[in-house]
């Protein structure tokens, strides 16, 4: 009887001290919401991710984009982390220092696809950022709450 209460105590002391509160969190594809669009989150190969705020919390995106203007209208003392994923592979980068290449079809037409090392026409994270921002991009309603023409 002891030694299962010990295992049961090792087990519960892993799994909290597993807890991740500093990276990324494992997306629910297809279920999981943009917090800015709060459409869902499909692609495995434009998808954002940030973490900040007072509780340090992560928040997930469908689109870089969305993120950045997102983050334009928080008050946030520490800057976020941001993460991306690599649009070729859809492992997830530092969004700071990945490069971004123009001309992608993303998921709310930002346009960027994230790679982790420099290739031939990408540009850094501020280019890609101011580009993505100068973009007047309203967030998408659903399909019950728009109007009619």
């Amino acid at each position: 009887m002891k030694y299962l209460f010990y295992m049961l105590s090792v087990v519960t002391l892993l799994i909290s001290c597993s807890n991740n509160d500093t990276g990324t969190v494992e997306i629910k594809w297809d279920r999981d919401s943009c917090e800015r669009c709060k459409m869902a989150v499909s692609s495995r190969h434009f998808a954002a991710q940030v973490r900040g705020g007072p509780k340090n919390k992560a928040y997930v995106f469908d689109d870089l984009g969305c993120a950045l203007h997102w983050l334009n209208k928080q008050t946030w003392d520490k800057t976020p982390k941001i993460w991306v994923t690599d649009y070729r592979n859809g492992q997830w980068i530092d969004a700071r220092t990945a490069y971004y290449v123009p001309g992608q079809m993303t998921p709310m037409d930002f346009d960027f696809g994230a790679v982790a090392e420099l290739v031939e026409g990408s540009v850094d994270f501020a280019t890609a950022k101011a580009q993505m921002l100068a973009k007047k991009h309203k967030p998408h309603k659903p399909p019950h709450i728009q109007s009619t023409p």
